[in-house]
């Protein structure tokens, strides 16, 4: 942790350095209180309006950006919300405006005006925030800034649900730039730059890297650790992507890491096991990189070692047990019958346990073979949670099963006690699960899921879903009710 708080800070310091030598020469930083207090706030409304005005032209445009950039740093949570707000309350679209051009747009009769009016249209829809982001962006360092910035937005947007239409301007903007064509991949070894192998540990999001031991384990002749660029940020990786050869499927996160596993020859390897992905910018949660980020490292991998026939992921399924948790309740409150609350009741009287669901936080739980009734019917409902189980949208409810499948991955298999570890527990109540790239079924899956959000699965998992249609209409029934119920809430995205 002491790394990672170390290497944003240098961030923040190489920005600040960055626009300080950008203004410095001509123009003073007006003192304002780090909470951006009444005098503050009028000040910061003040410079952007000056900002966008660009009476000075577009260099004197930026640099008053500069000043903002400067002012924003320094700012703490409370007067970051601020300047949010003045954004928000200040620089939206003109609705009169807007209106107005759109009426012109309705009444248009010949070709001529029409397109005039068409491009007054998209003129008044472009927001002075939109325009304002645009100028950080032309800064030096411009585009960690507004990713850096778009990160504390995402934090105060929970509670302030009017911050929503800015995070729809950060995101466009973002999308536009950040897509797997633009990004370089390095593969990480032992011997790369120190400075890069903090970042790993810093950032490995999925299953934490206890030592450099342990790094050096994930880093071996048979591991492979592979970090994306974008050419604007050539020191910041954006993606982990940590790979394991193996000679069949991996079911088991906790012996996949096992140091004391021997190292194979990656030659005798058949399966490449990609079992952590982590995305190292909260700035750009949610912003997609295209769907064909896994098949890019699928496909170097296979030039490498051409032996290697199987690709999959081992994975978690991070939101299994809060849906499990809710769905329980739900189906006690409507008095209907469900197998898996008797079968965990008996487990929880035998641990002791006052929560049904916290017989999977006992460390003799994974040790238990007397519920073999708990395991299947468990596997039955999380098939059903990866496959049927939807959001409003249609998309899964698993975030990481959205990427994946979104990828063009098939949902394979899953395993039980795949990691059996506390995190493992509470969030998937042990269960993982292996997601398959076929590359000859990648393209195809992509097109099927972007079209209709048409699922790939195996026969194993379709196995599991043999319940009566009738289970089936409830749970999804269910999950309408429960996803209704969030709302315009911004959904958590978990890194792999």
């Amino acid at each position: 942790m002491k790394s990672g708080f170390r290497s944003t800070w240098s961030s923040v310091q190489r920005t600040l350095h960055d626009f300080t030598r950008f203004w410095r020469e001509e123009h003073e930083v007006p003192a304002v209180t780090p909470d951006l207090d009444r005098s503050g706030a009028l000040c910061v409304q003040k410079l952007m309006d000056e900002c966008l005005m660009a009476r000075g032209g577009q260099v004197a445009a930026r640099q008053q950006a500069a000043i903002l950039g400067e002012l924003y740093l320094k700012l703490n949570d409370k007067g970051r919300q601020r300047f949010f707000k003045i954004m928000v309350d200040d620089f939206a679209i003109d609705r009169g405006a807007a209106k107005q051009a759109a009426t012109e747009l309705i009444e248009a009769i010949d070709n001529r005006a029409f397109t005039e009016s068409a491009a007054r249209l998209r003129q008044t829809l472009e927001t002075p925030q939109q325009h304002l982001l645009r100028l950080f962006n032309a800064l030096p360092n411009g585009v960690k800034f507004l990713i850096d910035m778009r990160a504390d937005l995402l934090k105060f947007q929970r509670e302030t649900p009017e911050f929503n239409p800015l995070d729809g301007e950060f995101r466009s903007l973002l999308a536009t730039w950040f897509d797997v064509g633009f990004l370089e991949v390095e593969r990480l070894e032992w011997s790369s730059p120190a400075v890069l192998l903090e970042k790993l540990i810093t950032y490995e999001a999925v299953h934490s890297i206890q030592s450099w031991q342990d790094l050096h384990n994930r880093l071996e002749s048979d591991r492979h650790c592979y970090a994306f660029f974008h050419p604007v940020l050539p020191e910041e990786p954006l993606i982990f992507i940590e790979v394991a050869l193996v000679e069949g499927l991996a079911t088991s996160i906790q012996t996949l890491l096992d140091q004391r596993t021997p190292e194979i020859d990656p030659v005798d390897a058949d399966t490449a096991i990609f079992y952590s992905i982590s995305n190292t910018q909260q700035g750009l949660q949610g912003i997609s990189f295209g769907p064909f980020l896994i098949k890019q490292v699928v496909t170097q991998l296979q030039s490498e070692l051409p032996n290697l026939k199987t690709f999959s992921t081992l994975s978690p399924l991070p939101g299994f047990r809060r849906w499990l948790s809710a769905y329980l309740k739900e189906v006690k409150a409507a008095g209907r019958d469900e197998p898996l609350i008797d079968h965990l009741s008996e487990a929880a009287r035998a641990f002791g346990c006052l929560e049904l669901l916290a017989v999977f936080d006992q460390p003799e739980w994974p040790q238990n073979h007397e519920h073999p009734e708990i395991k299947e019917r468990l596997l039955c409902l999380a098939a059903r949670y990866l496959h049927s189980l939807r959001e409003k949208d249609n998309a899964p409810l698993d975030p990481v099963a959205r990427f994946h499948l979104g990828n063009g991955a098939r949902i394979e298999q899953l395993n039980w006690l795949g990691d059996i570890s506390a995190k493992g527990m509470q969030e998937s109540c042990g269960l993982m699960v292996n997601y398959l790239y076929r590359l000859k079924d990648i393209e195809k899956n992509i097109e099927a899921y972007a079209a209709s959000h048409q699922i790939a699965a195996s026969s194993k998992i379709r196995n599991l879903m043999r319940d009566s249609v009738d289970d089936e209409k409830w749970l999804k029934t269910w999950t309408r009710l429960l996803t209704a119920r969030k709302g315009s809430e911004p959904s958590a995205e978990s890194s792999e």
